[in-house]
């Protein structure tokens, strides 16, 4: 496991060269491609939303597309079309920009809820289906969608089916004084992300995505997921809670987060930790709730610092 643990260390090494002072939201960025999850990256323009998913498609050897999303864009230039050859009488499936295995949807909510729809099957099961037939998609694949939550005018907000399929909600936030100081001093000539060398395989990537499913979980890990996510549905703020997605998604990331750790087990500490990541975009809360800004995360935290926790050894498989 030490051999695989290592890829995922120099990969986030790999996007520090680009990305200063910001470990936890790489480490948070990788360890959603490991989990074989989707990523939605909300901040304020300039911070490095797309610098950071540009880095991780140049440090793995994959192929790799940019979508812009205006509000001209059509489902069809994302999955594709059958388009009729005179010369053979057939029609021939002409490949969508979603095809490849890592994608960047840059300002996501700028493009109409038709053509945001059509990446849910594809978020989901990995495929798409144009004129009745089904189309696989490569493997390692990532959706790592952008958006600026500040700019409302001519955006279109994704629908709660639309945000429950990304694993994460990341928010990357200003660099901190000195990062920032050193970010001009190695920007100065030129933009390091241009020279970034790959320093792993999607061979190696694919073994880390299936070492982690085998990271021990016990029964009692569940039930303290379970116990979570049961709450948010519970509480007087939120119209809705999180989905069973929600949960097993905690399940995936605290293993993933536990592989990363150098653990071959689960610790209720790692579903502590990654709750708030996996949950904060899951819950839809009510409009008094709003009004008196109240936030999703200030749940998610009151509902984790009030949940009983087991002692560390009864979750230890040794």
């Amino acid at each position: 496991m030490k051999t695989n643990q290592e890829v995922m260390e120099r990969i986030v090494g790999n996007i520090e060269q680009v990305m200063l002072g910001k470990r936890e939201a790489i480490e948070m960025v990788v360890l959603t491609l490991m989990c074989k999850g989707h990523i939605l990256l909300e901040d304020v323009p300039g911070v490095g939303k797309t610098t950071l998913v540009g880095a991780l498609s140049k440090t793995i050897e994959g192929t790799f597309n940019r979508i812009q999303f205006t509000p001209d864009v059509l489902p069809s230039d994302l999955v594709g079309f059958s388009m009729y050859n005179p010369k053979l009488g057939i029609f021939e499936y002409q490949k969508g920009a979603l095809i490849s295995q890592f994608i960047l949807a840059d300002e996501i909510n700028r493009t109409p809820p038709k053509t945001q729809s059509s990446l849910l099957e594809v978020m989901e099961e990995g495929q798409i289906t144009v004129d009745g037939k089904t189309y696989e998609m490569p493997k390692p694949f990532m959706v790592m969608a952008t958006q600026n939550p500040v700019e409302h005018l001519g955006t279109f907000p994704l629908p709660e089916a639309q945000l429950d399929r990304f694993f994460m909600k990341l928010s990357i936030g200003y660099p901190g004084y000195e990062s920032e100081v050193a970010m001009l001093t190695r920007f100065k000539e030129t933009n390091p992300l241009y020279t970034l060398k790959a320093v792993a395989t999607v061979e190696e990537v694919l073994a880390v995505q299936d070492e982690i499913q085998k990271v021990y979980v016990h029964e009692g890990i569940n039930r303290l997921i379970v116990d979570i996510v049961s709450r948010t549905r519970k509480q007087d703020e939120v119209l809705l809670g999180a989905s069973p997605r929600g949960s097993l998604n905690i399940l995936r990331a605290a293993q993933g987060w536990a592989f990363y750790e150098g653990r071959d087990y689960v610790i209720p500490d790692d579903v502590i930790k990654m709750a708030p990541y996996i949950l904060k975009h899951r819950l839809t809360l009510r409009h008094e709730a709003k009004l008196r800004q109240v936030t999703s995360e200030e749940i998610i935290l009151y509902i984790l610092k009030n949940i009983n926790l087991p002692r560390i050894k009864d979750y230890d498989k040794k």
